[in-house]
């Protein structure tokens, strides 16, 4: 791990990292605590896979967008904040391994969730917001020792300070409460403006300096860390083709076209020069940033549709082949189009890929309709296979091209001053 100024052994001063810093990298400790994050991805996808199984629909949407979506934002908190004022000293690691325990009883808090809407008792949301709630205030510390160590950050500081307070105070109250669902869901909307709106007040005081290449290196990192539930999926559907079948033309079929969408999936993401980008404009940071929660639970879904498609093979699913492939195709399909939608903000508009997308899209919607009408679940999933590939053989063409020739001309705006 770097060691920053030699700072190690005592307490620094947060006082911000030079932004423009070269060489800088995702660090041991940070790549540590995304390991906690697989464990929540991965007992999140499971209860969504179980319960898309068992036909109970509502509570498997609900739970993995309520699960996921704080698991995702307690992350984004914290990368950021780690990009602009990591000291490496002993307080911020264990402030961070804090987070790390919050993360783990978060996830342990999942089944007991899900199981609670499934029953159509009010949500039992108690360990989940334990767990997150130690995350946050944990995060608040670190943003507490902004405040004191900097006088020029200290009102951003002290913005993030107040908003996540706030939202931890209201998240304690619907677990003591005991809300009803259709109680929880507008409280937990409200919590989550103040939550998500706490970022966008403070860096109107004063931006943090948050480092453009370091940020799109640990978006890239837990892009990666997700698609791991994907490969998850991948091999335990297989596993399920060849308990059923053996090794059968069935299983070379499956294997081969769950791991082309895994590939395809890491291919169009990184395609996009996303450092690069944002180092030019990082005006476009909370669109960006943002927007990476609904790609997050894309990935992970996918994972979790994988599952599905094993439950199926083994007959242990109750529900219809259609579906089944509806729990791969709709995390793929809104996947590419949200990966489309960070390429285009980012680099400009590239009306080749979108035409890519589109025909993408009604690749998925024939494999669905295919699934529906009496192919096979891993034919279907062969199918949709073509949807990705499809979209990177087109990026191939000439879009690495076309997107510098788009960077280049956007070069010359003038780049908003980080310092």
């Amino acid at each position: 791990m770097t060691d920053p100024g030699g700072i190690r052994g005592r307490l620094a001063r947060m006082a911000g990292r030079d932004p423009h810093e070269r060489g800088r990298t995702a660090t041991n400790l940070e790549l540590f605590f995304d390991l906690t994050f697989v464990v929540a991805f991965s007992l999140t996808g499971v209860q969504l896979a179980d319960h898309l199984a068992a036909g109970q629909y509502l509570a498997a949407v609900i739970g993995f967008v309520f699960c996921g979506f704080a698991a995702i934002w307690a992350w984004i908190n914290f990368s950021w904040m780690a990009s602009a004022f990591d000291t490496d000293d002993w307080l911020f690691r264990l402030t961070t391994m804090v987070q790390m325990l919050g993360v783990c009883i978060f996830a342990l808090g999942a089944e007991t969730f899900f199981r609670s809407l499934a029953e159509h008792r009010p949500p039992d949301n108690r360990v989940i917001v334990l767990g997150y709630v130690v995350m946050r205030i944990a995060m608040l510390a670190q943003w507490v020792r902004v405040a004191v160590s900097s006088q020029r950050y200290r009102p951003a500081a002290l913005w993030y300070v107040v908003t996540i307070l706030a939202a931890q105070v209201g998240w304690v109250g619907t677990a003591v409460a005991r809300l009803s669902l259709g109680a929880l869901v507008p409280v937990a909307l409200v919590l989550y403006v103040v939550e998500l709106g706490g970022p966008v007040l403070a860096e109107r005081r004063a931006r943090t300096p948050w480092h453009p290449h370091h940020i799109a290196e640990r978006y890239g990192l837990l892009t990666i860390v997700t698609l791991g539930e994907g490969i998850v999926g991948t091999v335990t559907a297989l596993q399920a083709v060849v308990g059923e079948q053996g090794w059968s033309l069935d299983a070379v079929a499956l294997g081969l076209a769950a791991l082309a969408i895994n590939l395809g999936m890491w291919w169009v993401y990184f395609g996009v020069p996303t450092a690069r980008a944002l180092h030019a404009h990082p005006d476009r940071s909370f669109p960006w940033g943002y927007g990476h929660v609904v790609i997050f639970l894309a990935v992970a879904a996918f994972g979790a549709g994988l599952h599905v498609a094993a439950m199926s093979i083994q007959h242990h699913a109750h529900i219809h082949a259609g579906v089944v492939l509806a729990a791969i195709v709709v995390p793929l399909g809104v996947f590419l189009v949200g990966v489309l939608a960070m390429a285009t903000y980012l680099t400009g508009f590239d009306g080749l890929c979108l035409a890519a997308v589109v025909v993408a899209i009604a690749v998925l919607a024939a494999a669905t309709y295919a699934a529906d009408h009496g192919v096979s679940v891993v034919a279907a999933i062969a199918i949709a296979a073509v949807a990705p590939v499809l979209t990177v053989v087109v990026d191939e063409v000439g879009g690495d091209r076309r997107r510098a020739e788009r960077l280049d001309r956007r070069s010359g705006e003038q780049p908003e001053d980080q310092a």
